[in-house]
């Protein structure tokens, strides 16, 4: 073997262990990676769990695997809990017209205004539409069409700006982040979850309710 083969030996060796090493480590867990974290709070089958409070003739039921709302008003409560600082996404969608609400931190027997409400409205004659913190901060263009699906994110953290407590609100959107909100009052504790059956011309339809708590 000549010296030119050996060193060309030498680098083929090289590059084939960094090869098989790269390709083990892409195979390892990375260490941001909180999907593992996140827990389903909706089976895809049944209620179990969840716990509707309001009027008698307000309904929910799972259809197709998804969580359909109608009639009139009511709240869906999760009856785990209470939950303080976390990580919270749902899939959902509204029909033309319709209106509902995220409910966060709110009571075991919620009434409307009881809790953080993330809203759910594309075109109701309510002009809030979704991604506002109804009561805290609105938003008024439409970023979801009637009837399509979307992603809901919102992030939830008691914490200290500048030497004040507050609780700290994070507002995603089908991956796009609206707004930080910072609410000095600190408003509403540890609380349930819960979805908003609004009036009797709103459906809504969620097929996906996952957690992630954070850290005090």
């Amino acid at each position: 073997m000549n010296a030119t083969f050996r060193i060309l030996a030498a680098i083929a060796l090289v590059c084939t262990i960094s090869t098989v090493s790269i390709a083990q480590d892409s195979k390892k867990p990375q260490a941001d990676d909180k999907s593992a974290a996140w827990t389903p709070l909706f089976d895809g089958k049944s209620l179990d769990g969840w716990e509707k409070v309001g009027n008698e003739d307000s309904h929910w039921e799972v259809k197709d695997g998804e969580i359909a709302g109608s009639g009139s008003q009511s709240m869906l409560v999760c009856t785990q809990g209470p939950y303080k600082n976390f990580r919270y996404r749902v899939e959902a969608k509204i029909n033309d017209g319709g209106n509902s609400g995220v409910y966060f931190r709110t009571t075991r027997k919620p009434g409307f205004m009881d809790g953080y409400e993330a809203q759910v409205d594309s075109t109701h004659t309510d002009p809030i539409r979704t991604g506002s913190l109804y009561g805290f901060c609105h938003v008024y263009k439409q970023h979801v069409k009637p009837g399509e699906w979307f992603s809901y994110e919102i992030e939830v953290r008691d914490d200290v700006w500048r030497g004040r407590d507050m609780t700290r609100i994070k507002i995603t959107v089908d991956g796009n982040e609206l707004y930080e909100y910072m609410d000095f009052a600190k408003t509403y504790p540890a609380g349930h979850f819960a979805f908003q059956q609004h009036d009797p011309g709103s459906k809504v339809n969620i097929r996906k309710v996952e957690v992630m708590p954070l850290d005090d």
